[in-house]
C-alpha cells in the first residue's frame, strides 16, 4: 500500500523508501526462515571480495551449501579471489529474485581450506569439475581430492535483505501508483539482523 512522504521525513533527512518498510516486530526466529527460503531458492550469488589496490570485486558463483546463516561454495585455490582473501578476509555475498525482487546481502568473513576438509565431498556435485577440468593426470581430475579444490566459508557478521509482500503484478501497480500520486511505494519488508542474532541462529542449528 502507498504512503505519503512525510515532512518529518524529509527534515530528518529519511530514506522513506526504506523507513516505510523496515520491520522490527516479525519474530527473529521467523525472519531466519524467511531469510533460508530466499537464499535456497537462489542457488546463483554474487560473491565480493576486497582486491588491493582495486577495491571491491564481484563474480558469480554457484553456492555449495548454506549452513545456517553461514554460506558455503567451491572454488579453485588458483583464482585469483584467494589472493585477495590472502590480504583482507572481508567479503559479502547478494542474492537477487528477479521475479520477486526478493534480495539479500550477507556482510561476513571468509575462512578458507583446502582439499582435506571433508566438507569438500560432502558438498561437492557433479557438474563441479567442468569448471576444473580434468588434465590426465589422476590428481588433477575436477574432483573432491582434487589439490585445487578449496573450500570458501562466509562466516556471517550482519545481514540485511527485503522481502515483497506483493505479487510481481501488485508490485508494479503499487510503483506506478506511487509514481503518479507523488506517495511512497510499500511493497514488502526490510529487515536487518545483527552478529547476535546471527550466533544465536547458529546455535539453534546445533
Amino acid at each position: 500500500m502507498v504512503k505519503p512522504l512525510t515532512e518529518e521525513e524529509v527534515n530528518s533527512k529519511t530514506d522513506p523508501s526504506v523507513s516505510k518498510q523496515w520491520d522490527e516486530t516479525t519474530p527473529k526466529e521467523e525472519q531466519f526462515k524467511e531469510l533460508y527460503k530466499i537464499i535456497d531458492g537462489l542457488k546463483g550469488s554474487l560473491f565480493t571480495t576486497i582486491r588491493p589496490g582495486v577495491g571491491p570485486v564481484s563474480r558469480s558463483m554457484a553456492v555449495a551449501k548454506r549452513v545456517g546463516p553461514d554460506i558455503l561454495y567451491l572454488a579453485n585455490i588458483h583464482s585469483q579471489k584467494f589472493q585477495d582473501m590472502e590480504k583482507d578476509k572481508t567479503v559479502q555475498v547478494t542474492f537477487q529474485n528477479s521475479t520477486s525482487q526478493d534480495w539479500v546481502s550477507i556482510s561476513g568473513t571468509a575462512v578458507t581450506t583446502d582439499n582435506a576438509d571433508p566438507r569438500i565431498k560432502q558438498v561437492y556435485s557433479k557438474g563441479v569439475n567442468a569448471w576444473f577440468g580434468d588434465l590426465g593426470d589422476g590428481v588433477h581430475t575436477g574432483m573432491p581430492e582434487d589439490p585445487r579444490m578449496a573450500l570458501i566459508e562466509v562466516k556471517a557478521e550482519y545481514i540485511t535483505f527485503w522481502k515483497s509482500t506483493s505479487s510481481l503484478p501488485g508490485f508494479i501497480k503499487e510503483v506506478a501508483q506511487a509514481s503518479m500520486t507523488g506517495q511512497v511505494a510499500d511493497t514488502g519488508v526490510n529487515r536487518q539482523l545483527f552478529d547476535k542474532d546471527i550466533q544465536a541462529a547458529r546455535e539453534s542449528e546445533k
